[in-house]
């Protein structure tokens, strides 16, 4: 990953091709990367699903991390995952009628973004996922105003869910990063993907990358 110089209170929006890829992962990737080269970090989850009593594992997790590297990211974790959800869908179904108030999650990020430098925003699932009626996950970050950072994963039909999901952040014009996260069919990846991938783009980047 190119080395970015962050103006004050920047942020990223990890995002993916689908579920299980890898975006906690690599949110926690960005978080170290940034915080060992002197900055400030932040993570903000708005919405996660799966959730068992009312206790966000991922969200979570990732601001124990961040607190740990910024202990100015003093914050609480209803603060950092003001949704939550036990159902493990898309918040259009797990949220079983409750408004999710888009107004408020962009109100949050700007609040989250006052205690740090960089702040990491992980999404659910993948772009095309609905929140709420007329609004999707790509159309969440569109209102953030923040690049993407996508997150491919290596397996058979990687090849189709990367190009349609690169192709609907164009769309909507959001600058974006991908990186394909090396764990399914880690064997095959470089004789049944790699080729195409690398003919097209001409640079593959890897999360090990980052």
């Amino acid at each position: 990953m190119e080395k970015i110089i962050p103006q004050k209170r920047l942020c990223y929006f990890v995002t993916a091709t689908n579920t299980d890829v890898g975006k906690t992962y690599v949110a926690q990737k960005l978080l170290k990367k940034y915080a060992k080269e002197g900055y400030k970090v932040g993570y903000y989850k708005p919405i996660e699903t799966g959730v068992q009593n009312n206790n966000p594992l991922d969200g979570g997790s990732m601001l124990r991390l961040a607190s740990e590297l910024n202990p100015e990211f003093n914050v609480t974790v209803e603060e950092v995952v003001p949704y939550r959800f036990t159902l493990p869908a898309a918040p259009y179904t797990a949220s079983n009628g409750v408004d999710i108030d888009i107004d408020f999650l962009i109100r949050q990020k700007n609040y989250l973004q006052n205690f740090c430098d960089v702040l990491i925003i992980e999404g659910a699932g993948g772009l095309m996922v609905p929140i709420k009626k007329g609004v999707f996950m790509i159309d969440l970050i569109k209102l953030f105003e923040t690049p993407a950072v996508l997150v491919s994963p290596s397996n058979l039909g990687c090849i189709n869910d990367t190009m349609l999901s690169i192709k609907a952040l164009k769309d909507y014009g959001i600058e974006y990063d991908w990186y394909v996260n090396l764990y399914r069919d880690k064997d095959s990846f470089y004789d049944v993907s790699y080729p195409f991938l690398k003919d097209y783009f001409g640079e593959i980047r890897f999360v090990e990358d980052i």
